[in-house]
């Protein structure tokens, strides 16, 4: 029987002056992740080594140059560059942000052409990485254009999950941007994330309210009884099981979630707060919505304690997991719908990288 071939796990490196490459060297101090995946770090060898000896990391490091090179076994890196980085630990530097880019660019570019299978991303500095070349607010909005997606912030955990009608929007914003096509839009996308990603037949799916006590009537805003309340219905009317609004101040508190497959938040905090509440260092954020899986962890560039040998590896390493946990997943339910998307078969390589001749 032919062995299996593994999937590959790409990985930007994320902001070098945060913790990204850190938690991203201390998952795989473990070299059991191996049997899982191939992972293939996007940035250079030259300075992930010096990263590893400031961490006194054992991780073993691959370099390579190009993708034809990956190598099962091994914990690959992709130099996106070859030039000395200057690391400054803590601080926010455009330079260094340049190369959290460039690390995501070259990543994105080898999952588009199947070089890569999934993607986890490591934190970046939204602030940082803003320039002429690059003027999205994080990973999201680039890779929903360069994948053509849907996108749509996903926060996961095995018990809860949690997805936002707007993300990174003023609170200003909020109601004028929630509009009919929108919910639609998103319900949509969070009820074949939950069938496809997660392997739930029918999920059932809670909707917040946009205002306190969702509008009391008209009492406090008229958003959810003009917006939210018709819109919920006509899509309960097609036959999903999505209920709503209900008022966001009780409904976690009152384990009301742990009824539900999803909950929808309106706005970023009123999902992202609780959710970080109940399952900080254990939560994942996965992108729905695009044909590609993206996952990444649950927490920022931690400037705070970065380069201090303090930060927690695991909701990164739990980022991996459900990257291919979705991926096989996603694959199955194809595979059942008569629609496969299986991996195809990569040219046999032999140890120099180089194709072999059949």
């Amino acid at each position: 029987m032919k062995k299996e071939e593994k999937i590959r796990l790409g990985i930007s490196i994320g902001d070098l002056n945060g913790i990204g490459s850190e938690v991203v060297l201390k998952t795989f101090e473990d070299s059991r992740m191996l049997d899982f995946c191939t992972p293939v770090i996007f940035a250079s060898v030259k300075i992930l080594s010096f990263l590893k000896k400031h961490y006194k990391s054992n991780t073993n490091l691959h370099g390579i140059d190009k993708t034809s090179q990956i190598l099962d076994g091994k914990i690959n890196v992709l130099n996106v560059w070859k030039e000395s980085v200057s690391i400054n630990f803590g601080q926010e530097d455009e330079k260094v942000g340049s190369y959290a880019i460039k690390s995501l660019v070259a990543a994105t570019k080898a999952l588009k052409n199947d070089d890569i299978d999934i993607l986890v991303t490591a934190p970046i500095n939204k602030h940082s990485i803003q320039s002429e070349e690059f003027k999205f607010p994080g990973h999201t909005d680039y890779l929903d254009q360069e994948l053509n997606g849907n996108s749509l912030m996903f926060m996961i955990t095995d018990d809860l999950k949690v997805g936002l009608l707007t993300d990174h929007v003023a609170v200003k914003d909020i109601a004028e941007t929630i509009t009919p096509e929108l919910i639609e839009q998103k319900i949509s996308t969070i009820h074949n994330a939950l069938r496809q990603d997660f392997g739930i037949s029918k999920p059932k799916i809670a909707v917040l309210g946009i205002n306190p006590h969702s509008g009391d009537n008209g009492v406090i805003g008229k958003e959810d009884e003009e917006v939210l309340k018709p819109t919920i219905q006509k899509i309960n009317d097609s036959g999903k099981l999505v209920y709503g609004p209900y008022a966001a101040d009780s409904f976690f508190g009152s384990n009301n979630y742990k009824a539900f497959d999803a909950v929808v938040a309106s706005y970023h905090d009123q999902g992202l707060i609780p959710f970080k509440t109940l399952s900080f260092g254990k939560g994942v954020n996965y992108t729905a919505g695009l044909h590609k899986v993206r996952t990444s962890p649950d927490h920022g560039t931690a400037f705070e304690i970065a380069g201090k040998n303090q930060a927690d590896n695991s909701s990164f390493k739990e980022a991996v997991f459900a990257a291919l946990k979705i991926f096989k997943n996603r694959n199955e339910y194809n595979e059942l719908t008569k629609n496969p998307l299986k991996k195809q078969p990569r040219k046999p390589q032999n140890k120099a990288g180089r194709e072999q001749k059949l």
